[in-house]
């Protein structure tokens, strides 16, 4: 596994040993006749480097510590004690920070609490880079191992006959006689119950306190019922009538249901905590967009080196080739070409000259040049961008809904149930009613406990994502299922979503000689520049087999092209107006551009000597099963739209080539979550599909945002679902296993609900004046087991399911 620590540019090696210090990668070109003792160790990345050769040393605390790359040296400037030692434990949250649910967003309150609507943990508002472990994770996580080893020998003990292990007779043997096993239980269950369960039972309190009836009433009463019954029944059997009780002369307990019923609930709770953690990666990703350190100018000219946040607007800044532009601002100095799709998506990198605007997280390329800070830590871009993705993380909706809203009548109609069984048995029932309106109050609240229901949505959720990673669809949380099988309109990035992300040379077009020496002239002066757009020149020549020949003079104009002399001959290629500044006449080529450019595509022109030579085009090619998924998409009765920072002739002419039935063209980060917003304004359920950081607000804006699994990480992380394949028609597989799922889930509701549904008037003795028939607990607990059966079986459905 990689180093997280370790930055884009180091070396590889192997680890040093530990007791040699401070070094990073063995260089490849360093001493050969380096021993390993002599080698010192990164301490960021925790590789070899040479300290004969290494270019990058930084001093501190009167110790000099060697490293790989300017990347790990830039982050161990930002943070040495991170690196050296162990963490130092996170600041506490500012005073007066201000709280929500993330599953109730309107709740909100000063300092940490619980929701009053849910009962779950309320979490800070405010964007923080390290927050810490979550401490109702590390709760439940604890309190869940723990309690696992109790219930399963609780289980043992009370289903140890059904595997041959008659453990029950063994314990009643002893010299303790036929209580043995009911007090072992009550020993087992009570702390697994009362210490591992406890935070359920404020919460059930909680929400009969604040009238918000949800799972953890349920959860509460159940376990609660389950329990108390079990201990009256070990500690006060005599109270119960003789047709409550085994061959032993023992009453029935329930310790195991309460038990397990507490470790399955932590477990769910562990898992939903994890998968709601994993969407701060999405905020963590973008905060590292933003370089630690920059380099200040100094009045006099000089360069230091400063943390990014000690920087001020007008503050100079030299930005070096292949260093991240640290906040927002305007070039003041020099030149160079940005690669902005951290931002835009776009592959392309813009020209950048004095006066033209830099922002922060994008990536310089070969060129260097001095910015002037105007915009720094909130105002950037990027930090805007941090904010909504936590603002749209935050109004997500949760699954667990369809069981709370039948929790909302299922409870009081089962306290009410319960309650009139009570009186009801106690007024007119057989002697001694007490004793059987109390066993009758039990078997209802026993039958109707929650464990079914709790079960519903996780296993199918947990069957249904395992089904999905089979066909490369992972889904990172249950709501993305929920909502992925109601959308009717598809949001889709261009670049990376519908094409490749990469450009390719397409076409070809000779005026003044033949295609392979406009190919041959064109790589010939692209041979040595990084632009991907010269990246795909060079590779369209050397698939033709022709090889550059030498230039003189090469010189790059910003913004426009290049220019040198090849074979004694001035040859030129670059834009139109390149083309007019040296006086080349491309009338000859217009009208063939103007149709390339319909097309979608770049096109730059050749010149030798002043006379027009050629054209070549260069474009982003549609990935080879958009169409087809496009279709299969449009079959389903999807709307789609492309909204794209891409110019309006490239992405008409890519809309028109797939049938989508909307363009948005020029579109900003700012802008894409704007056009999520109209859509489910106007009432449209909506997905959004793309691959880069600009895509990551409307990627969590979106009722459900998918990322194509070839794209940036914080499009990853902002997602709810990922094609790994990056490929269109995983969202067509997507939307029939949500469609599946939804309607497993259902159905477990149905099969938890129906037991209780029939078993609750049964247990509170309605056949009784007619059949003598009066429902047992053990029987109660036989139907909520079964109910759970069926709820697993239902769900395992899912992984035999085609899609």
């Amino acid at each position: 596994m990689s180093d997280p620590h370790h930055g884009a540019g180091c070396c590889s090696g192997k680890p040093a040993p530990v007791a040699d210090i401070h070094v990073a990668h063995k260089h490849e070109h360093g001493a050969a006749e380096t021993s390993e003792a002599q080698l010192a160790r990164d301490p960021v990345c925790g590789m070899s480097v040479d300290p004969a050769t290494a270019r990058h040393v930084h001093a501190y605390e009167g110790q000099t510590y060697y490293f790989c790359s300017a990347g790990c040296k830039a982050k161990f400037a930002a943070d040495p004690q991170a690196y050296l030692g162990e963490r130092p434990a996170p600041e506490p949250m500012p005073e007066g920070t201000i709280y929500t649910c993330p599953m109730h967003p309107e709740i909100e309150q000063v300092g940490p609490g619980n929701c009053p609507i849910c009962g779950m943990a309320l979490e800070p508002k405010s964007v923080t880079v390290d927050s810490g472990p979550n401490p109702e994770l590390v709760d439940f996580t604890r309190k869940f191992w723990v309690s696992l080893p109790f219930a399963i020998a609780l289980l043992l003990v009370e289903m140890g006959s059904h595997l041959g292990l008659p453990i029950q007779d063994w314990l009643s043997a002893t010299r303790f006689g036929p209580s043995l096993p009911n007090v072992l239980q009550l020993l087992l269950a009570t702390p697994v119950v009362l210490w591992g369960g406890s935070s359920f039972f404020v919460r059930c309190w909680n929400s009969i306190r604040t009238r918000n009836l949800n799972m953890w009433t349920l959860i509460g009463i159940g376990v609660g019922a389950a329990y108390a019954y079990s201990v009256v029944a070990t500690l006060a059997p005599g109270i119960f009538p003789q047709g409550f009780r085994d061959h032993h002369g023992n009453v029935a307990v329930y310790f195991e249901a309460a038990a397990v019923i507490t470790v399955l609930v932590l477990l769910g709770q562990i898992l939903e905590l994890k998968a709601r953690e994993r969407t701060s990666g999405a905020i963590r990703a973008l905060l590292d967009l933003a370089p630690p350190v920059a380099r200040r100018v100094r009045p006099d000219g000089s360069d230091e080196e400063v943390p990014v946040a000690a920087l001020h607007p007008g503050d100079r800044i030299r930005v070096r080739p292949g260093d991240k532009i640290a906040v927002d601002g305007a070039v003041v100095e020099g030149a160079s070409s940005v690669n902005e799709s951290m931002l835009t998506g776009e592959a392309m990198p813009v020209e950048k000259a004095p006066g033209d605007p830099v922002t922060a997280g994008t990536l310089n390329g070969s060129g260097s040049f001095i910015m002037e800070a105007k915009r720094v830590g909130a105002d950037t871009v990027l930090a805007r961008i941090i904010e909504m993705v936590a603002e749209a993380q935050r109004s997500r909706a949760p699954i667990q809904r369809l069981a709370d809203v039948f929790a909302g009548w299922f409870v009081p109609a089962v306290l009410a149930v319960a309650v009139i069984a009570f009186i009801a048995w106690a007024l007119v029932g057989p002697e001694p009613r007490l004793t059987y309106a109390l066993v009758v109050a039990v078997s209802v609240l026993i039958i109707a406990c929650p464990c079914a229901l709790g079960l519903a949505t996780p296993m199918a959720i947990m069957v249904g994502t395992g089904r999905g990673a089979q066909l490369g669809v992972l889904v990172k949380n249950a709501e993305a299922l929920e909502r992925l099988a109601s959308v009717d309109t598809l949001v889709l990035d261009k670049t990376g979503t519908l094409t490749e992300g990469k450009p390719k040379l397409t076409d070809v077009m000779a005026v003044g000689a033949g295609e392979d020496e406009v190919l041959r002239l064109a790589a010939s002066l692209e041979a040595g520049s990084e632009h991907p757009l010269a990246e795909a020149i060079r590779e369209g020549a050397a698939a033709r087999g022709l090889k550059p020949a030498a230039v003189d003079g090469f010189a790059a104009v910003s913004g426009k092209g290049v220019k040198g002399r090849i074979d004694g001959a001035d040859v030129s290629l670059g834009n139109e107006p390149f083309m007019r500044d040296l006086g080349v006449d491309v009338a000859a080529a217009a009208d063939r551009v103007a149709a390339l450019r319909a097309e979608g595509k770049t096109v730059v022109l050749l010149a030798r000597d002043r006379t027009l030579l050629g054209a070549l085009a260069v474009a982003d090619a549609v990935k080879p099963t958009t169409p087809e998924a496009i279709a299969a998409l449009r079959g389903q009765g999807l709307r789609i739209i492309m909204a794209t920072g891409d110019n309006e002739a490239t992405a008409h002419a890519v809309g028109r080539s797939l049938g989508i039935d909307e363009v948005r063209a020029g579109v900003l980060p700012e802008d894409k979550v704007d056009v999520i917003k109209q859509l489910q304004a106007g009432g449209a359920k909506v997905a959004m599909a793309g691959d880069g950081v600009n895509d990551a607000p409307a990627l969590s804006a979106a009722d459900v945002g998918i990322a194509m699994g070839t794209g940036s990480d914080v499009a990853l992380e902002s997602a709810g679902v990922t094609l790994v394949k990056g490929d269109l028609n995983g969202i067509v597989r997507a939307r029939k296993l949500s469609a599946a799922v939804m309607r497993g889930i259902k159905q477990n509701l149905f099969f938890a609900a129906i037991y209780n549904v029939l078993g609750v008037p049964i247990a509170a003795g309605v056949l009784y004046p007619v059949f003598g028939l009066l429902l047992s607990p053990i029987v109660a607990a036989a139907a909520m087991s079964l109910s759970s059966v069926s709820v697993i079986a239902n769900s395992l459905r899912l992984r035999q399911m085609r899609f």
